[in-house]
């Protein structure tokens, strides 16, 4: 059986390879152009998604650096500590820059002989191709644009800021840490002894704003002595929801079903838990000797839409309730975080639905 998959970004690419293990034949359209990652940009991924993508898709151990701790910080309260999550020093989540992902799965698809990649084909001759299912990972096409623009939208008005700083080695750099400045979040997640990516989001209402993220990673600089850092890089922070999963056999998928706010690192886990998800449901038609049809996409829609909005809306809950926060400054708001967080019970639920999601 051949699938169709839309799109050269991670999420199409790690696709592709989990249907290919899965035993299917996979082609991949994409226009010629589009832009493939900048050296800035990282991603966090959940340890439980590591171990699905190691044992199921391909190993990255190589280009992954493990995070142990979490601490969270408010400019509000002079930077003190407000809650913190660590699991007896085994790693909670590990961090890795995109274009290596992107590397990486590239050179395991060449590998594979019931793959294709194929460019400069119009989508619209596309759907004159006899595909069973065609998985939509482009949100930019005119088949996005046709199908899947009706969606559930939030403009926090705000714009992400992402770069990486060198810095005197730290022999133990494995705490990533979040800021909630008065103008919105800055992490710090460790990339090696010497390298830290940083992810800052700013209020803006416009981008002709000028910022200066360098100056601002200094004062908020938790530890390190920094000795450079790379380019600067800059996109509009949105968050939304697709209200319909599938137009007949076109299925979507990734960040077109759903597109969150960065502080929680959270958009590319839900798109491998989408993977996996999916993978069982077309593993089990296949078990039953039945073809891959439009109702998988039904299905898949069933199964995950409304858990996916559940989540999307808890990580939209957090960022507002710190926005709230920087506004109002309450002591009582500080202790009501703290004795959250030194609840181990709560602290380890906290920590299970960063790592898993909602239970299928």
């Amino acid at each position: 059986m051949k699938v169709c998959i839309i799109g050269n970004n991670l999420v199409s690419l790690t696709l592709a390879k989990a249907l290919l293990n899965k035993g299917l034949s996979v082609d991949i359209y994409y226009k010629k152009g589009n832009k493939i990652y900048d050296q800035t940009r990282t991603i966090g991924i959940s340890k439980s998604n590591v171990e699905y993508f190691n044992n199921h898709i391909v190993n990255i151990d190589k280009i992954l650096w493990d995070i142990k701790k979490i601490q969270i910080y408010t400019e509000n309260f002079n930077n003190n500590e407000i809650l913190n999550f660590s699991n007896s020093n085994k790693k909670i989540f590990s961090i890795l820059k995109n274009f290596q992902l992107h590397e990486i799965l590239n050179k395991s698809l060449k590998n594979e002989k019931n793959f294709n990649y194929k460019n400069n084909l119009s989508y619209t001759n596309l759907l004159k191709k006899k595909y069973k299912i065609i998985i939509n990972c482009d949100p930019l096409n005119e088949i996005t644009k046709k199908f899947f623009s009706n969606k559930i939208k939030k403009n926090y008005n705000s714009f992400a800021y992402t770069t990486i700083i060198n810095h005197e080695k730290v022999i133990k750099n494995d705490t990533a840490i979040q800021i909630f400045t008065k103008q919105g979040p800055m992490a710090f997640l460790p990339l090696s002894k010497n390298k830290t990516s940083i992810v800052y989001s700013h209020k803006a209402n416009n981008d002709k704003e000028k910022v200066d993220v360098i100056n601002l990673i200094k004062k908020f600089n938790p530890k390190y002595k920094i000795t450079g850092n790379g380019s600067l890089s800059k996109f509009k922070l949105t968050s939304s929801n697709l209200r319909k999963y599938h137009q007949d056999n076109i299925m979507a998928f990734g960040d077109i079903l759903h597109k969150l706010h960065p502080l929680a690192g959270q958009g590319f886990n839900m798109s491998i838990r989408d993977v996996r998800r999916l993978l069982e449901l077309i593993e089990n038609r296949i078990n039953l000797g039945l073809d891959l049809d439009k109702s998988i996409c039904i299905e898949f829609q069933k199964e995950v839409k409304v858990k996916n909005y559940i989540f999307s809306s808890g990580i939209d809950l957090i960022y507002e309730f710190f926005n709230f926060e920087s506004k109002v400054k309450s002591e009582f708001l500080n202790k009501s975080i703290n004795i959250i967080g030194k609840n181990k019970s709560l602290n380890n639920l906290f920590k299970k639905f960063a790592d898993i999601g909602l239970p299928v």
